[in-house]
């Protein structure tokens, strides 16, 4: 048994299939998939968890892949908690880490914060866009937080600066063993968040992405000076295909999966377009999306 169960108040299941869980809808089982019900019975689970026990964070599955064989230890999930954004000062907002991209984008917007628009063309939760400083139409996460809180594997809550994160694009390194619960975010008094260049971006997505398909959005991240997209297609892969996962004809730089898909697909699918991309072009595509769990 993880933790005795009499003393949490989550749902705590065993073998969960992990492809309900991700965009790509494809993946093995978790051996144990947890959900907490509030912060404090996840402090709790933490704190009674072995330290042997691998974790796993679970936001809303938009940037994973999860392998056949499934994932050994505990899955996280945050599905029922941390879904709050509170205003502090005119500029000023806490966002907690289970928030759509999409909605903290609407919220800030309303109260007229900006450059805030460009976190409608992040998928998945806030707490994934710390994760891997995603961004958008030019902006990126990190470039708005002041500081963040997270919670240990011993379930201790901690207040961390931004200052002690080495941030890159699309990448974040900082202390182990710790988990985004919110951040503190500060935007520009002399930009106002405009619901018209919203529209505008989110019209640009749908038009440019194969939005409503089972995808983990972009694969790759973008080589300095180029565009992976770019690269993809210009190697005639559009369309190519290994089992149930193909490259979307629509965005070449988003894999698609279908009923018949396995994580096995889309993980020689990403393989065989670096593979092609290097032979080509001479590049080395840097994978964006997590491989996870057991070969």
């Amino acid at each position: 048994m993880l933790v005795p169960i009499n003393s949490i108040r989550g749902e705590l299941i065993d073998s969960e299939p992990m492809k309900k869980h991700t965009s790509l809808r494809v993946g093995g089982a978790a051996e144990y998939f947890y959900k907490p019900s509030d912060l404090d019975d996840l402090a709790y689970f933490l704190s009674a968890l072995s330290s042997n026990i691998s974790i796993f964070w679970l936001g809303r599955g938009s940037n994973i892949l999860v392998r056949d064989k499934g994932l050994s230890g505990v899955v996280i999930s945050s599905s029922k908690i941390l879904k709050e954004i509170r205003e502090i000062n005119g500029l000023t907002i806490e966002v907690e880490a289970n928030v759509p991209c999409s909605m903290l984008a609407k919220k800030c917007i309303r109260w007229g914060l900006g450059p805030s628009e460009f976190f409608s063309g992040i998928p998945g939760s806030f707490g994934g866009a710390l994760a891997m400083n995603a961004g958008a139409y030019g902006n990126e996460t990190w470039e708005r937080v002041i500081s963040v809180k997270t919670i240990d594997r011993n379930g201790k809550i901690k207040n961390r600066n931004k200052e002690e994160y080495q941030i890159d694009y699309r990448e974040v390194k900082g202390p182990i063993n710790e988990w985004f619960i919110s951040a503190i975010l500060k935007f520009e008094s002399n930009v106002i968040a405009s619901m018209d260049r919203q529209k505008k971006m989110l019209e640009q997505r749908k038009l440019s992405q194969p939005l409503g398909k089972p995808s983990c959005g972009s694969v790759f991240r973008n080589p300095p000076g180029n565009f992976a997209a770019k690269l993809i297609e210009q190697s005639n892969l559009k369309g190519y295909r290994i089992g149930g996962a193909h490259v979307s004809t629509k965005h070449a730089n988003f894999i698609i999966t279908d009923e018949r898909a396995c994580a096995k697909d889309v993980e020689q699918l990403i393989e065989h377009i670096k593979a092609i991309v290097k032979k080509l072009h001479d590049i080395s595509l840097i994978c964006e999306v997590k491989i996870i769990g057991n070969s």
